[in-house]
């Protein structure tokens, strides 16, 4: 069948699996992309790491001088999630909201087939089994890789459970997720030459991804955020949620208590940085399955094992915790950050203690300062969307619950976004529809985790919106039913870094965020009061001013500041909810539940403005 493509050992990992569907998705790949050759793995830690020493012979890595760490280049015009060639394959008739690219099924099946025609040939075909969520969970979803990429598939070792032997327990041996992946044609950089026929199309229908032409993670790592589709078709139609969220457990500095929390930030919205604040253990930083518990509180868990990170600012002082992992020895992944020929790495913002050189090799190959691109612009030493990837169970603040089988109790949501001028620092939401709408409302600044334009202000509901399969009054709807079903509904919080000013500057630092996450997690267990506003609750001064003393050896943290950054500015306000309804209003089907509270906010604001007199109201007028 296989015409000596595959060792009879190699044969024998996928006939012991007993299952007709797999061996139909591996005969259907093998028929179409066409390998020279075929490598399964399972489980095995030696196979596991003799496949690992395969990528640096392969060149789809180097070693670097610190001992496991090495470096992965994507081409140069492959260094985000391209949503413009992403799309969701549904039958004729079928639409998603604003933003998803919806091609006809059959349209595009037919498009992308003839793309991955002959993909692989003169390539090793690589089958991976991998297990999304802890193993031996109810919360578990076992996924199928096929790829063409020795770095694609180091990459998932180190950031997904093993699941072949997973594989083995299926109870409904078609009850998984399978991807194929080619980088297709590679130049003498091993990059990804016909990126003008890159294509990743999600088949929900099917249960699976093709992605084709494309080598950065975002794009090729399926169980990553392709995946994370997947699952939100999946779980919205069910009775659970699927959400791109860290979960990270805060200690209270007065007290011996700890406290989970679930956060949801758009990409270099400070999602991972808040998942590892000084003092904090990590469970995940990315996405999340949760699922109502045996005593009706939410339990999620972390798909993953691993943390897939922005590296562009992450430096001794705002980030120590990343800071510290990622510059000490342990199994590291860089990518499209400037390296040296002694094996030293370089990326921006990694500090003022640090000595930049002036050339070397990044993801554009060879490098100078100075060097233009053929669009004329500057070439930094590393891109600004330049990743690590890393193991959680290698890192001091791993949490013990890493792969706990029924997750963590949630106690409190988070949601952020970039907001220069609209968005305190932190509020608790009034009771979770209002929290459901603050996350529905998030707006955030673009930036280099995706291709296009940075700066520009969207929507981005639940930090999801690049990833909602289904239609968003569906997923609103979701979350308002599950909520009403728990018995211990946790508070939402909203949260934002980005306050500016009017001199342009920030109203904060990087280290602040730990104030406003842990006043939120004070205020889960009722230590400290709040004052009421028709945005939520925001805090009262002498809480933070306490805890700023505290967490920050005596820092003062004066009156202006907190008067500047927890001001409400209700023409900003109103001009937010104004965009929102702009927004919403053709999305059919809406809940009801948006609408009030769109116009009790809305209400609240006009009065809080008429008796005040004025447009800017101080916190100490509240």
């Amino acid at each position: 069948m296989y015409d000596n493509l595959i060792s009879t050992v190699d044969l024998e990992k996928l006939t012991a699996l007993n299952n007709p569907k797999i061996m139909d998705v591996v005969d259907q790949a093998i028929k179409l992309m066409k390998p020279g050759k075929i490598i399964v793995l399972t489980d095995d830690q030696n196979e596991i790491e003799n496949f690992r020493n395969l990528t640096i012979e392969a060149k789809e890595e180097k070693k670097l001088a610190i001992n496991d760490h090495t470096i992965h280049y994507d081409g140069y015009y492959d260094q985000a999630r391209d949503k413009g060639h992403t799309a969701t394959l549904l039958p004729a008739g079928q639409q998603l909201s604003r933003g998803l690219n919806v091609v006809e099924r059959e349209t595009g099946l037919k498009e992308i087939l003839s793309i991955m025609d002959g993909a692989m040939e003169g390539k090793t075909m690589i089958i991976r089994f991998f297990c999304l969520g802890p193993t031996n969970s109810r919360f578990s979803i076992s996924a199928l890789q096929i790829t063409d990429s020795y770095y694609v598939t180091h990459s998932e070792d180190i950031l997904y459970r093993p699941g072949y032997e997973q594989f083995k327990k299926l109870n409904d041996k078609d009850d998984f997720f399978y991807f194929w992946h080619s980088a297709g044609r590679l130049d003498e950089r091993n990059t990804t030459i016909d990126i003008d026929k890159r294509r990743i199309y999600i088949d929900p229908l099917e249960n699976r991804v093709l992605s084709v032409n494309n080598q950065y993670a975002g794009n090729s790592l399926a169980c990553k955020k392709l995946a994370l589709r997947l699952a939100i078709y999946k779980s919205n139609h069910s009775d659970w949620l699927t959400e791109h969220m860290f979960i990270s457990a805060y200690y209270s500095p007065y007290k011996d208590r700890k406290t989970y929390f679930a956060g949801a930030f758009p990409s270099a919205c400070g999602k991972t940085s808040t998942a590892m604040i000084p003092g904090a253990t990590i469970v995940g930083d990315d996405i999340a399955y949760i699922k109502e518990g045996p005593e009706g509180e939410m339990r999620a868990v972390n798909i993953e094992q691993g943390i897939f990170g922005i590296i562009k600012d992450v430096n001794e002082k705002d980030d120590p915790e990343i800071f510290k992992a990622i510059t000490t020895p342990k199994e590291i992944i860089f990518s499209n950050i400037l390296t040296t020929k002694d094996g030293k790495a370089y990326w921006q913002g990694m500090g003022k203690n640090f000595d930049i050189p002036n050339e070397g090799f990044n993801h554009s190959g060879n490098w100078k300062e100075g060097d233009k691109d053929k669009e004329g612009n500057n070439i930094p030493i590393s891109h600004p969307n330049s990743r690590f990837t890393v193991g959680i169970s290698v890192l001091d603040n791993v949490d013990e619950a890493l792969h706990a089988s029924e997750g963590v109790q949630i106690d409190a949501v988070l949601y952020g976004g970039r907001d220069s001028d609209t968005t305190v620092p932190v509020a608790e939401s009034l009771d979770w529809v209002h929290g459901v709408f603050i996350g529905a409302t998030i707006e955030s600044e673009t930036t280099s985790a995706t291709l296009g334009k940075a700066g520009v202000r969207k929507s981005n509901p639940m930090a999801c919106m690049d990833f909602i399969i289904v239609p968003l009054s569906m997923y609103f709807k979701n979350h308002l039913k599950f909520g009403r079903k728990l018995k211990k509904c946790p508070p939402v919080f909203s949260t934002n870094y980005f306050l500016k000013g009017e001199d342009g500057q920030y109203l904060n630092t990087k280290l602040d965020k730990k104030v406003w996450v842990l006043w939120a997690e004070g205020r889960v267990h009722g230590d400290y009061d709040a004052i009421l506003t028709p945005i939520g609750h925001i805090p009262k001064y002498k809480d933070l001013k306490n805890l700023f003393a505290k967490i920050f050896d005596g820092r003062v943290y004066s009156k202006e500041e907190y008067e500047d950054q927890f001001s409400l500015h209700i023409d900003r306000y109103m001009e937010k909810y104004q965009r929102m309804e702009e927004l919403f209003k053709d999305e059919p089907d809406m809940p009801i539940e948006f609408w009030d509270e769109l116009t009790r906010i809305r209400n609240g604001l006009e009065n809080l403005q008429n008796q005040k007199g004025k447009n800017i109201i101080s916190p100490f007028e509240l």
